[in-house]
């Protein structure tokens, strides 16, 4: 069976430790609530989607080794895309209080094999003490990412298992809705909802806009722009078949290729006293852990 890897995080390039390293020292670690700012810019600095995406409790690994304090992790809870993400797990629980999704774990390489169970543990006590959190759901994306620049192709991140949430307990609960994804050069996804804004004439079009931008499409030309000035001014433009048409171009331009997932591993796990523990409903079936592929003959 292959080694199983860890993946940390440095200015967006992944760096893997393999989890039976070990070598973590809780003694030097601490985890704390930290703002959206500094959560934001450690997220965006480091992980490769250079995202933050909407969060309700954020909070840090912090080093204090030889009395110097180094934010080296972040760890966010926050509300999903879809309301049913929380209450098909957790039915009994009131979404987006008592039960949230982690969407966003960041680690630095500085941090040894199995310091993000620790980290996450600590992370879901203090949101159940002080907050009342009382479920948690997350993904693994079992899909590798690749970057892609020119000729040449960087592995952004392996295909997930959730081994961290193994590790933790979490039960397993299959898989999400298989979909068609819009994968960008930098390793990232377009979503539906995104494309939405531009070709549905939304506000928000011109954020897509400027990130394809970014990675190299033209700008909108002047029937698009007047369509988007449109939108800018709360009035919405009689048509969008200029943006449609900018959008289709923008994507083959930079090189943007469609992905055909399978849908994400889910996982939830209860939190709060054992009592508490044991009132919290999961509603969905459990699934076996999904597992490495064996190692192929020699």
């Amino acid at each position: 069976m292959p080694p199983v890897l860890t993946q940390r995080w440095h200015h967006g390039t992944p760096r893997w430790r393999p989890v039976a390293e070990g070598g973590f020292d809780a003694d030097r670690y601490e985890v704390a609530p930290i703002d959206e700012a500094t959560a934001g810019n450690y997220v965006r600095t480091h992980h490769y989607a250079k995202s933050l995406p909407s969060t309700t409790h954020r909070y840090g690994l912090i080093d204090h080794d030889a009395g110097e304090r180094r934010l080296l992790g972040v760890a966010t809870l926050g509300v999903p895309m879809s309301r049913a993400v929380l209450t098909n797990v957790f039915p009994s629980l009131v979404p987006y209080q008592e039960s949230l999704e982690l969407n966003r774990l960041v680690l630095a390489d500085a941090v040894p094999g199995n310091g993000e169970s620790w980290f996450c543990a600590r992370v879901f006590h203090h949101a159940a003490t002080h907050h009342g959190l009382r479920g948690v759901v997350t993904f693994a994306d079992p899909v590798p990412r690749w970057r892609v620049s020119g000729d040449s192709r960087t592995l952004i991140k392996p295909g997930h298992l959730g081994i961290v949430y193994q590790a933790l307990g979490f039960e397993a609960l299959g898989r999400s809705t298989p979909r068609s994804l819009v994968v960008l050069p930098d390793a990232t996804t377009l979503t539906a909802r995104s494309l939405a804004k531009v070709t549905g004439g939304e506000t928000g079009a011109a954020g897509v806009i400027a990130r394809l931008v970014a990675l190299g499409a033209p700008h909108p030309d002047h029937a698009a722009q007047a369509e988007l000035s449109g939108i800018a001014a709360t009035r919405r433009p009689p048509t969008t078949r200029a943006l449609r048409l900018w959008l289709k171009q923008a994507l083959d331009h930079i090189g943007a290729g469609r992905l055909v997932h399978p849908g994400n591993y889910r996982f939830a796990t209860r939190t709060g006293t054992r009592a508490q523990r044991t009132r919290t409903v999961i509603a969905l079936a459990a699934t076996p852990y999904p597992k490495p592929d064996p190692a192929p003959a020699a």
